[in-house]
């Protein structure tokens, strides 16, 4: 019988060329069968603790996940990501590192001296970002939780670095200057870019191309972020109340960009999506983050549909949800049938939508404007 999965914390950190490899690491854990990552810190410029003199800061994360595996299991996935990232083991424990995973929580176990990790109680660097992504999470032995502890410990040699997060390989920087940021990718993604190019028969050194492998990282990297977030992140509690307010509400023209999973082919167009409010509403923004959160992956557009409905039941429980989309598909534009003025225009109804024909003819004339 398959175990139920565990909610686990895993702690990051790299002070050897930890522009690359911190997110490559995170990058793997992504990739893993069977880690599902839940949430990632802000990322963290660290002092390193202990050490010689002049030893290099670190990078420092917290990772949330679930998993099936064990404890001695999901370190030995750890370790093996460790090592596959160059990682050389010395005696010394304060060693400089390319890439250390430890197992901060794994539930409530209690094994020690290893679980919880002792440095959760004793060092900022470990405890602040666990804070951020698990405020609440009780620690089994002392009973406090992660913000509790983070507060006690203070933040000296911890500074959390504004507008710069992890995601699921990449260093995401929103137009702040710090080392080398902007240009901060997954080197293997490069190398398959670089790869393709000498298939198709050009030369990646050549001027044009010099750095087209990692343009094409980085953009790779912004067009699937939907795999990277959930949709908890996306909505942040933007959830209220509003008594008494049961009329349709109606967000039209949300542009979107994704891209066709049998193709690898840009699609885009404009969504609708209202609900029937029961006692609760959304910001409005968030039903535009709701689209881009399913619509960067990769995507056909009938599922699309059918996600923006079902996410929008899930965090209003409303009487009803209703999203068209209407989009255009270069793998029918720029090849294959080369229609290029066709569209596709794909319907999901939850609720009242799909059972009451006039709420739903209300909803189509109102797109219609």
């Amino acid at each position: 019988m398959t175990p139920p999965p565990v909610k686990v914390v895993i702690s990051a950190g790299s002070n050897i060329d930890r522009e690359r490899n911190l997110p490559e690491a995170i990058n793997r854990l992504r990739r893993h069968h069977h880690i599902d990552i839940q949430r990632i810190s802000s990322l963290y410029d660290t002092d390193a603790v202990g050490g010689p003199a002049g030893t290099a800061p670190y990078f420092n994360a917290a990772i949330v996940a679930t998993t099936q595996l064990t404890v001695d299991e999901l370190r030995a996935e750890l370790r093996a990501i460790e090592d596959s990232l160059g990682r050389v083991r010395t005696d010394d424990p304060n060693a400089p590192r390319t890439i250390d995973l430890d197992i901060s929580f794994y539930g409530d176990v209690v094994d020690a001296p290893s679980l919880p990790d002792p440095d959760v109680l004793v060092q900022p660097h470990v405890a602040i970002p666990i804070a951020e992504v698990a405020p609440d999470w009780v620690h089994p032995v002392t009973g406090a939780s992660a913000g509790d502890i983070a507060e006690g410990l203070g933040g000296d040699g911890v500074r959390p670095i504004p507008g710069l997060r992890l995601r699921s390989h990449q260093l995401e920087s929103r137009g702040i200057d710090f080392d080398d940021v902007t240009d901060v990718y997954a080197p293997r993604m490069e190398a398959l870019v670089r790869q393709q190019l000498l298939e198709l028969g050009e030369d990646p050194e050549r001027e044009g191309l010099v750095r087209t492998p990692l343009r094409v990282a980085k953009a790779m990297d912004f067009l699937t972020s939907g795999y990277s977030a959930t949709l908890e992140d996306v909505v942040n509690d933007a959830i209220f109340d509003a008594e008494g307010a049961e009329e349709m509400v109606v967000i039209k023209g949300i542009e979107f960009y994704s891209m066709c999973e049998h193709h690898m082919l840009p699609f885009f167009g404009k969504a609708a999506v209202a609900y029937l409010p029961k006692g609760q509403i959304i910001g409005l923004s968030k039903v535009a983050r709701i689209v881009d959160l399913f619509a960067r992956r990769l995507q056909v557009q009938e599922r699309l549909t059918n996600q923006v409905a079902d996410a929008m039941i899930r965090v209003l429980e409303p009487h009803g949800v209703a999203v068209v989309i209407e989009g255009r598909h270069f793998c029918m534009m720029m090849r294959g049938v080369q229609k290029q003025d066709s569209s596709i225009v794909t319907s999901a109804m939850r609720g009242t939508f799909s059972s009451d024909a006039r709420t739903r003819n209300e909803f189509l004339d109102l797109t219609k404007r």
